[in-house]
């Protein structure tokens, strides 16, 4: 390290960041009485456990244990050391830093990884330059301009041209000082197997740059300009781009979907573009790729509806349906909009105008079980028997699969009205198929698994034993006001019965010695253990009352203080059972009349 951060500087950095603001950069949160609540990014559920505590500046997630506060939700999120976490905060707030050198587990790895993204920014730059500024872009402008696409919109989504040459971009980087061998890692250059030279990957297409979350270049996705094959060429998996966990142009669309906390899933980029243009703005694409249970949680910690618009042929519509039930799993409530037949969004888009594409598409969009109805009546005559009876099975088998008695009953009586059918007689059908399919449920029994076990955890942790909720509303109380701290310390000293809290104890008796004032983030901060610095956030958060009565403390006291004797009353009790199973009376009572002494002086100790 080249130089180290001031205290003073960290105070200000840390004081500099609002975790509210932060940490909804990546949650949706809604508030709850003081604190926000929202779907923790760090692991997967349906229902929210991860809470944000703006006077207290931490956050903590009741069913995977994390917690901590700004720099710590930067090291868990982003993977950043403690360093680069400060460094990221005070570049937000225009601090400056000394010069650093932060520490890596794996320097030569996030090395390669910035070269890489590095690279990629370099050549967005380079390709939107010869789309906007050279001659051989000249077919590529002519072509996006007869698509549509303005000038303001090639610039936000810095859409390029990779001219129709060899080598360009592989002499463009290597000037630069790139590394042939870690270019073709990073997908950007290919190799001849016959006389081992490199060569650009991309060329004669207009390129679409992919950004990851942070809106850094990871990627690119090429469209061939004329009539050579693939029509779309996408970058390879690399140490920076994982299409199953990255949605295109989601950084653009975050705060749109955030705003109206739904989100339009698009199958390609030119759509997104194409609806951004128009003021659809929260809409985002899978990249061509059926979507995974990773994007799926992505949607859903920043959006409650998502609203599929794939293409209306038989593949998009198939697409749809696994898309919708890996969205609803992750806990969205998910719709779907009907496509014309032979229009894809960028065409209804172009032939219609956004308004109507906002009106007509997205705002007449459907339940996904309303939509499925719509679709299986495609192709059948419903006077015709036989074409009506097996409609009413497929609808039949949809209604089965519903988790909420309400839907179940809901459609049942439309099918019902609509064919002067028995809803008895229905009931009875659609239980019979649900029963079928029972078997076929045992991903959802798996994953219901996971989130009760999740619950479970975070259950064992509230119902805990008496005294060691004592030793931690103390310390809640303790963070808060110095002079409880300093009552505790005099009656109690390190006396905690839970090893973690003995040393939390310490470690705030030793921050408040140095003179500092009540500020939990600021004392998170200096633990050095990241399990005691989740355990006191889970503690800091802890809902009490802002001035504690002295009778309060005492009793939190008392009870910590009288663990011990009750513990050996635990153990005296299994010395009598002992003692009666071994046909010894005389010495189970003496243990009793022990028992009872030990009892009497904790009772008298209360008074």
């Amino acid at each position: 390290m080249a130089g180290r951060i001031p205290e003073s500087k960290i105070e200000e950095i840390r004081n500099s960041a609002d975790i509210v603001d932060l940490v909804g950069e990546y949650v949706q949160l809604r508030k709850q009485g003081r604190n926000f609540i929202g779907l923790c990014p760090f692991h997967e559920e349906k229902t929210p456990s991860f809470s944000v505590s703006p006077d207290k500046q931490i956050y903590k997630c009741f069913g995977c244990g994390s917690g901590g506060n700004v720099f710590t939700f930067l090291q868990e999120i982003e993977g950043y050391d403690f360093l680069e976490a400060v460094k990221h905060l005070g570049d937000r707030a225009h601090i400056e830093l000394p010069d650093i050198q932060p520490r890596h587990d794996n320097p030569e790895r996030d090395n390669q990884r910035k070269t890489m993204i590095d690279a990629h920014d370099l050549l967005t730059k380079f390709y939107y330059s010869c789309l906007m500024k050279t001659n051989a872009g000249g077919k590529a402008r002519e072509y996006l301009k007869e698509r549509g696409f303005t000038e303001d919109t090639l610039e936000k989504f810095q859409i390029g041209y990779a001219p129709e040459e060899w080598e360009l971009a592989v002499r463009f980087l290597k000037k630069r000082g790139f590394q042939p061998e870690v270019m073709q890692q990073a997908g950007l250059f290919s190799k001849r197997e016959f006389d081992g030279k490199y060569f650009d990957r991309f060329r004669n297409r207009i390129m679409f740059p992919i950004w990851n979350v942070r809106g850094h270049p990871v990627g690119f996705g090429g469209r061939v300009l004329g009539d050579g094959q693939p029509k779309y060429l996408n970058s390879p998996e690399t140490g920076v781009f994982n299409k199953s966990k990255t949605l295109y142009a989601f950084h653009l669309a975050k705060p749109a979907i955030r705003e109206k906390k739904q989100a339009v899933l698009f199958e390609g980029y030119v759509d997104v573009v194409t609806a951004h243009q128009a003021g659809v703005n929260n809409t985002v694409a899978s990249l061509g790729t059926s979507l995974t249970s990773e994007q799926a949680y992505i949607l859903r910690r920043h959006a409650d509806t998502v609203i599929i618009c794939y293409d209306s042929d038989r593949a998009g519509v198939d697409a749809a349906f696994r898309a919708a039930e890996i969205l609803e799993t992750a806990g969205c409530y998910v719709r779907i909009a009907t496509m014309p037949d032979g229009l894809d969004p960028d065409d209804y888009i172009g032939k219609y105008g956004g308004s109507r594409f906002q009106s007509d598409v997205i705002g007449a969009s459907e339940t996904v079980t309303a939509f499925k109805m719509q679709y299986f009546r495609k192709g059948k005559n419903l006077r015709d028997e036989g074409d009506r009876l097996r409609y009413i099975e497929e609808v039949l088998g949809v209604i089965a699969g519903l988790r909420k008695a309400v839907e179940r009953d809901h459609y049942l009586r439309q099918i019902a009205d609509e064919f002067s059918l028995s809803l008895d007689a229905l009931k009875q059908q659609q239980y019979a198929i649900y029963k079928q399919q029972m078997g076929s449920n045992r991903i959802n029994g798996e994953e219901d698994k996971k989130n009760k076990s999740l619950n479970s955890n975070f259950l064992q942790r509230t119902l805990l034993p008496a005294f060691q909720k004592a030793e931690q509303m103390l310390l809640a109380h303790m963070m808060n006001h110095v002079d409880v701290a300093e009552r505790v310390r005099e009656e109690l000293g390190g006396s905690f019965s839970t090893e973690e809290y003995h040393a939390i104890a310490a470690y705030l008796y030793a921050y408040y010695e140095e003179g500092n004032n009540p500020d939990i983030s600021a004392f998170i901060q200096r633990l050095p253990d990241q399990r005691l610095i989740r355990i006191a956030s889970e503690i800091a958060i802890l809902p009490i009352h802002e001035e504690a009565t002295d009778q309060e403390i005492q009793d939190y006291i008392h009870r910590v203080q009288t663990y011990p004797k009750w513990h050996e009353i635990g153990e005296m009790e299994r010395q009598r059972e002992a003692a009666e199973k071994g046909n010894n009376p005389e010495e189970a009572a003496r243990i009793k009349m022990n028992i009872l002494k030990k009892k009497r002086e904790i009772e008298d100790s209360w008074l």
